[in-house]
């Protein structure tokens, strides 16, 4: 049988805090909000903002976010929603 841990992470609840610190040390410079949008730990919505993401595809971005997470991203959450914006592109919705 399959023990619940996956590369040293246990299967268990995220908090949308936690999410946000790992972008954040991947991606240093950017600004982040998460937002676990069924209250269950494993479903959220992030709004990454970097300068980093200029010039990026929006697969290139995504990736880039989900490197940040690591296996966090494989192990325990199963839903991300993601809008990645430079900072140019993050003013101009504002």
């Amino acid at each position: 049988m399959d023990s619940p841990s996956r590369a040293g992470l246990e299967c268990s609840h995220m908090q949308a805090e936690e999410l946000k610190k790992l972008i954040e040390q991947g991606l240093p410079g950017a600004q982040v909000e998460v937002r676990d949008f069924t209250g269950g730990g494993d479903h959220f919505e992030a709004l990454v903002v970097s300068p980093d993401f200029e010039g990026k595809s929006l697969v290139q971005r995504h990736q880039a976010v989900y490197a940040a997470l690591g296996d966090a991203m494989r192990a325990q959450v199963h839903a991300l929603t993601l809008k990645t914006l430079t900072p140019a592109q993050y003013q101009q919705r504002r």
